[in-house]
């Protein structure tokens, strides 16, 4: 079928919804490549240690303290903590801190964050049912392809009209891999997946506050309840997605029904996840690795005059702080990115703590990089050139950044972003531990053993 931009009055969709809740059920466990199987091994970590790494961020503790009001009971593992709450709170909540540093998974054509949602619901879900390893990944691997697929479907228009992506089609993908873990029927999965649609979470607007990672720990919550709905009886609209007031031509002036349906089954979009070396926005990272590069060469913060960067305009769009206050703002700041990468030749989590972006010496590199936008320039590439005091010049161009999917972390590197994260909070044992059960995820015969890895002991 033709792409749709406008309003189909006439009902002529296909019928996607049902499509994909038969996808859902029916596909096989393990139907897939050991390539896919391996990347949503490396999906699920990437998600752990982000989630267990911000486990005592201000964000985390504000929302243990609001879920702990309704008196949770103690059903699944906060990341992190040691704290147990009821599974709704936990997936909420183990969302927020998967998003938190800015330093999860990204899903590159839709600049979807699919783990977050999918994982925190899952995991949450697979702890009081004592799922097994091998439910768990089948759960992710078609989970996120749902999420996606969707995400695909709107994309960019939808992102464009000022929705956060990442939670509005995550609470399909929560729905859809909760249903597969409970072993839903193609009518209840049809239902959950109504029922997400009618629970888009997250507006652009808040970018830079706590509310931006709570949008997948909402969607997590959300496709969970959506899911535990349907499994009752409640009732939704068969046609929640595609029609014509409908999650898609409400949502967005793109409706692509293909982009659900080819290749369903064959090609999974987990196969295109990509892993952030570096904890804030996707679009700032070809920057920072040019900064990288330039201090490489021998650019430092005494010898710079200035950098000059040429980008594509959604990088200011989306990033264009010049004077960000705190570290969440900095995360949205292409300038306090450069000046970071050029001052310590990265940009984890720890070069966006809130004395780090007001630091004097950061702000004064941070003014001096000039950001000018191109559309000539693709917005995962940058072109920078360094002048230097003596009126030198050092150019880079970045086509593609490191952790995309032409530069991607190896094994090893997301093994050493892990324990970047979680030494601190768990200690280097017993991460040790929890990275070599994530590897062996599949082969796990109860998840609950890895979760208990995953919460603190002290």
């Amino acid at each position: 079928m033709a792409l749709n931009t406008k309003i189909d009055a006439d009902h002529n969709a296909p019928p996607v919804t049902r499509t994909l809740a038969e996808y859902v059920v029916n596909h096989p466990s393990r139907g897939w490549s050991d390539e896919v199987d391996h990347e949503a091994h490396r999906t699920f970590m990437n998600w752990l240690g982000c989630a267990v790494g911000a486990a005592h961020h201000e964000a985390a503790l504000a929302a243990l303290h609001a879920v702990q009001v309704l008196k949770p009971s103690e059903q699944a593992t906060i990341l992190g903590r040691r704290e147990r709450v009821d599974i709704a709170s936990a997936a909420l909540i183990n969302g927020i801190t998967s998003h938190t540093f800015d330093f999860d998974d990204t899903h590159l054509k839709t600049i979807i964050h699919p783990a977050g949602p999918v994982c925190s619901a899952v995991l949450a879900l697979a702890e009081l049912t004592g799922a097994s390893g091998r439910q768990i990944i089948d759960a992710i691997v078609i989970g996120i392809d749902v999420s996606c697929r969707i995400g695909n479907m709107v994309y960019p228009q939808h992102y464009d009209r000022g929705w956060h992506i990442t939670g509005t089609t995550g609470g399909f993908g929560a729905a859809a891999a909760c249903a597969r873990l409970m072993g839903l029927s193609v009518d209840q999965t049809q239902m959950a997946l109504g029922i997400a649609a009618s629970q888009p979470v997250g507006l652009r607007e808040q970018f830079g506050t706590m509310t931006k990672p709570f949008h997948p720990g909402g969607a997590a919550k959300a496709g969970l309840m959506s899911a535990l709905l349907a499994r009752e009886g409640f009732t939704s609209s068969k046609r929640a997605i595609e029609a014509p007031r409908g999650f898609a031509q409400v949502a967005s002036t793109k409706f692509d029904w293909n982009e659900i349906t080819d290749e369903l089954g064959k090609r999974f979009e987990i196969s295109f996840n990509t892993y952030k070396p570096f904890a804030c926005g996707i679009v700032i990272h070809p920057s920072i690795d040019a900064c990288v590069q330039l201090r490489g060469k021998g650019v430092t913060p005494e010898n710079l005059e200035r950098i000059d960067l040429r980008v594509h305009s959604l990088v200011l769009e989306l990033t264009g702080k010049k004077e960000p206050a705190d570290g969440l703002q900095g995360k949205f700041s292409v300038y306090h990115g450069c000046a970071a990468g050029l001052i310590f030749g990265r940009a984890s989590e720890d070069e966006y703590a809130d004395d780090i972006v007001n630091r004097p010496d950061v702000v004064d590199v941070r003014h001096k990089v000039v950001a000018t936008v191109d559309d000539a320039i693709d917005e995962a590439s940058v072109d920078a050139v360094a002048t230097l005091k003596d009126g030198s010049k050092v150019h880079i161009f970045v086509e593609h950044a490191i952790g995309s999917l032409q530069r991607p972390m190896s094994d090893a590197d997301l093994e050493a972003k892990f324990s970047g994260m979680s030494d601190q909070v768990l200690g280097a044992e017993q991460t040790r531990q929890l990275i070599a059960a994530c590897w062996d995820l599949g082969n796990a015969p109860d998840i609950r053993k890895v979760a208990e890895l995953g919460r603190a002991k002290g």
